[in-house]
């Protein structure tokens, strides 16, 4: 039995929930290798706490990492398969994970953490396209929308759980954790993925590809992407520094993170639900998104706990909204033999969100407060509606 391909081509074996499942849980290994790491480097050890440039660098390198070589191993997705390249990263970020489990060394966790993003680089993108190639288009906002939910959910659990794995044997238990769940996620897909053959295209200059990939169509989405994305960023890096200003404790300020995340989480599969049936089109969805998180970092500027907790939830709901439909609307828009290119580079907009956001942010508090750096990407959120209900130049998923 088989299923129509998303894009009408050839015919995909029928993608039923199992074969989705390692998917999903290949979005949750990378998120939750991202932040159970970050969040928990400086309580691996004293020798990690003596540098603040060196344990920049470690937060640095996997991030560093997904930026330069996503786009690369989308496009490489698009020529030998994008199971295989799925596959490779897991295994690759597995024995990254393991290499520090063997070594013991703190000297060395920097090749563990450049491995780790390096391999996160293969397998993001690769999954994301495996999404929309074994799904039919009028499935793709679930599809998606339940893929960014797991993603959530590794955000949200790396923190407290790489915390509990760090204080009971250090981050070489982590690791070695992180290099059991990537092994088991890539037998796991192994077994239940099915191979997606490359589609056959025609060659593609660089001409051509700049014009794609600033056509409209493309850019439209991925700077919804990026700039909630952006928002996000910051919420989970400023509003608990918010927080303790106004005299809140930790504990208050780390459970407005959480509801940022839980938000986050629970609104993209309603989100992808509502688009696939109609309820919502894409671009409605996305300046809604980017309305609601340009609304919550100006609610961070109101002052205590109110301010902190609406701007979390706020942000949240946005992300949750824009992370489903963008996607969507991206392998819509995407020639179908070049969907890994299509995600490798949309992933690397977020990317660039991602750190872009908090050090715009960080500028502007410097040189005012941190009052008019939530008020700047504000109104840099709130101004790209304008450009996502421009006229469009090329179809996308409405």
């Amino acid at each position: 039995m088989t299923a129509p391909q998303a894009h009408g081509q050839d015919s995909i074996p029928a993608a039923s929930a199992y074969r989705m499942w390692p998917l999903y849980a290949a979005g949750f290994t990378t998120a939750f290798g991202a932040h159970g790491i970050a969040a928990n480097l400086g309580q691996g050890g004293a020798e990690l706490t003596r540098s603040v440039l060196y344990l920049g660098v470690l937060l640095a390198l996997y991030d560093g990492a997904e930026v330069v070589l996503k786009p690369f191993f989308g496009s490489l997705a698009d020529r030998v398969g994008a199971r295989p390249v799925l596959l490779g990263g897991l295994a690759a970020f597995a024995a990254a994970s393991f290499l520090f489990v063997v070594v013991r060394d703190p000297g060395w966790l920097w090749a563990a953490r450049l491995g780790q993003g390096a391999a996160a680089s293969a397998f993001s993108p690769a999954a994301s396209a495996l999404v929309a190639r074994l799904i039919p288009a009028t499935g793709h906002g679930r599809a998606f929308g339940s893929y960014g939910f797991y993603k959530s959910v590794g955000y949200t659990a790396g923190p407290l759980m790489g915390g509990v794995l760090v204080w009971a044997g250090g981050l070489s238990l982590l690791l070695a954790v992180l290099a059991v769940l990537a092994a088991a996620v890539a037998i796991w897909a192994a077994l239940a993925v099915p191979a997606v053959p490359p589609l056959p295209k025609t060659r593609q200059t660089v001409v051509e590809l700049a014009r794609r990939l600033t056509d409209g169509a493309f850019l439209r989405p991925v700077a919804a992407l990026a700039a909630t994305t952006a928002a996000l960023s910051v919420g989970v890096g400023f509003l608990p520094l918010s927080g303790a200003v106004a005299g809140l404790s930790p504990l208050v300020t780390g459970a407005a993170v959480s509801v940022l995340a839980l938000c986050a989480a629970l609104t993209q599969p309603w989100a992808g639900r509502a688009l696939d049936a109609g309820r919502l089109t894409v671009r409605t969805g996305l300046v809604a998104g980017l309305f609601l998180a340009a609304c919550g970092l100006a609610a961070a500027i109101l002052p205590g706990l109110p301010g902190v907790l609406l701007a979390a939830a706020l942000i949240g709901v946005g992300t949750g909204l824009v992370t489903p439909l963008g996607f969507a609307a991206l392998a819509s828009m995407a020639p179908p033999e070049r969907l890994g290119q299509t995600m490798g580079a949309a992933e690397l907009g977020r990317e660039l969100g991602d750190a872009g956001g908090p050090l715009l942010v960080a500028a502007v508090a410097v040189a005012a407060t941190l009052t008019w750096g939530y008020a700047t990407l504000a109104v840099v959120t709130i101004l790209l509606p304008v450009a996502l209900t421009a006229r469009r130049t090329r179809p996308a998923h409405d």
